[in-house]
């Protein structure tokens, strides 16, 4: 080998293995580290779209138009990293001109991911949006922690015939200022620890009860003596089956009627603002509330609607040439729409279904 051939091979030499030693570990490493990237910024997007869907399909109910509601099934992503790198040459004489040596690289990268969604329909479709919500899970709801006047307010038609509002257009509910009355101490009372929300088995069932528990500090006993007073109950029992219902079969009992996912939709769209050309041409029903009633039961959410939506709305969605979305600084707004997705995913239950399932490989 002539010097000229030596100092070219002891050039190439590690710059080819530096550029294969590259290669595969840029192929041996792609999956890990897209972990982190693409896990936050999946999750990011199906929430995003998750509000958006929920929002315009409170909009569907209140124009009367039929919501939709598409899961996200599956994501699968797929990524490929190739390369190739390439040596060729010829080495000349000394004194000659000639090409020494060509060098060459190629690599190709792709990111196919593919989502699955699937419409909810038949028996998940019932079961999820017009069965009633189950007893246990707004008692769940109680005793995890959610203030008991706004878990009852949200779920709940009546408790032992106490009326509560409603603002569908089928059947509007003014509401019984009682049943402001006995949410309002039932709170009191889960503050100060007077009522507990359990589950307890009695001849192999599971039951839903309410412990009334006595208190010597009048602070703590006024909202049970309340909550006895307006629902008549035995001043001498404890505990209380609670039951589905409108009224109770004895004063040991107390009747709950719950509402349905499609009937909590319906109330709280009630409150949505609507464009006035709307509600004059009839496209969409307008609800009248008394200032008495308003005062009663204040709104439970506020949406807002215009020709365009603020850059920093929490959620934000178009719907007939208008814009409708929550304020990100409306706290109260935005904790009853969180509520309600997740009344939507308590309430998901059936067997799978098999639904049209629609499959779009996003390049």
């Amino acid at each position: 080998m002539s010097e000229e051939r030596g100092k070219f091979v002891r050039k190439i030499v590690p710059i080819l293995l530096a550029a294969t030693v590259s290669l595969l570990s840029a192929c041996a490493g792609i999956g890990p580290g897209t972990v982190n990237r693409d896990r936050f910024d999946y999750v990011s997007s199906i929430s995003e779209s998750w509000k958006r869907q929920m929002l315009l399909n409170l909009l569907k109910v209140r124009y009367f138009d039929a919501p939709v509601f598409m899961d996200v099934a599956s994501v699968i992503n797929a990524y490929e990293l190739t390369g190739e790198v390439n040596l060729s040459g010829q080495l000349a004489g000394v004194g000659r001109g000639d090409q020494f040596a060509n060098m060459g690289a190629a690599g190709r990268y792709s990111d196919k991911p593919t989502i699955t969604y699937q419409p909810l329909a038949g028996d998940k479709f019932t079961r999820s949006l017009l069965l009633p919500i189950p007893i246990q899970a707004i008692l769940f709801l109680i005793q995890s922690g959610y203030p008991a006047d706004f878990v009852l307010r949200c779920c709940v038609n009546s408790i032992n015939g106490l009326q509560n509002s409603y603002g569908g257009a089928g059947r509007p509910q003014a509401g019984d200022a009682k049943f402001r009355e006995l949410i309002s101490a039932m709170q009191e009372s889960q503050a100060a620890g007077g009522m507990v929300m359990r589950m307890k088995t009695i001849a192999d069932k599971q039951t839903a009860i309410m412990s009334l528990r006595t208190s010597t500090d009048d602070a703590g006993a006024a909202p049970v003596r309340k909550i006895r007073e307006l629902l008549a109950l035995n001043q001498s029992a404890g505990e209380f089956n609670i039951v589905y219902g409108t009224y109770p079969e004895n004063d040991a009992e107390i009747a709950m009627l719950s509402r349905s996912i499609m009937q909590v939709l319906i109330n709280l769209a009630s409150y949505f603002d609507v464009p006035e050309a709307d509600l004059a041409e009839g496209s969409v029903y307008g609800v009248q509330r008394t200032p008495q009633q308003v005062q009663l039961f204040p709104p439970l959410i506020t949406v807002r609607c215009g020709p365009s939506a603020p850059g920093n709305a929490y959620v934000s969605v178009q719907y007939r040439n208008q814009w409708f979305w929550i304020e990100d600084r409306d706290i109260k707004s935005k904790q009853m729409f969180n509520f309600t997705m997740l009344l939507f995913s308590l309430t998901e239950t059936g067997t799978e279904q098999a639904a049209p399932i629609v499959t779009i490989p996003a390049r």
